[in-house]
């Protein structure tokens, strides 16, 4: 009974973090790993800070493909997987299947890399 439980519940507060995610427009945000790691996908292994909100959306996958050429740097992954660097771009629930299960999450669209982020901007993230 307990291994059905938590993946439910798992998969409720991913449902939860996309719902408050929304379709948000154009913002800056500071993507990172935020350290958790699960056993069942999909694996809310990553978050973002929204800036002007201050909310932390749990979650969230990064999609970079529409990233200008110049902002995909060699150390692009290893930049977002410490939050060391705020993107522009917006917030969109987006399918995903996982094991044959599809599931609406939200997913980070970045357009551009604005700047290197602080210090006080990477408090979520796990890989400070």
């Amino acid at each position: 009974m307990a291994k059905s439980v938590a993946p439910a519940l798992l998969i409720a507060a991913l449902y939860l973090s996309a719902a408050e995610a929304g379709t948000g427009g154009q913002g800056s945000y500071v993507p990172c790993d935020n350290g958790l790691r699960c056993v069942t996908a999909p694996c809310p292994s990553n978050s973002a800070l929204d800036l002007a909100s201050g909310k932390i959306i749990k979650g969230v996958s990064i999609d970079i493909d529409g990233l200008p050429q110049q902002d995909k740097a060699l150390d692009l992954p290893d930049k977002l997987y410490a939050g060391k660097v705020v993107v522009a771009g917006s917030i969109e629930n987006r399918p995903h299947t996982f094991n044959g299960k599809q599931y609406s999450l939200p997913t980070l669209i970045a357009t551009g890399i604005e700047r290197a982020a602080k210090d006080s901007e990477r408090g979520h993230c796990s890989a400070r």
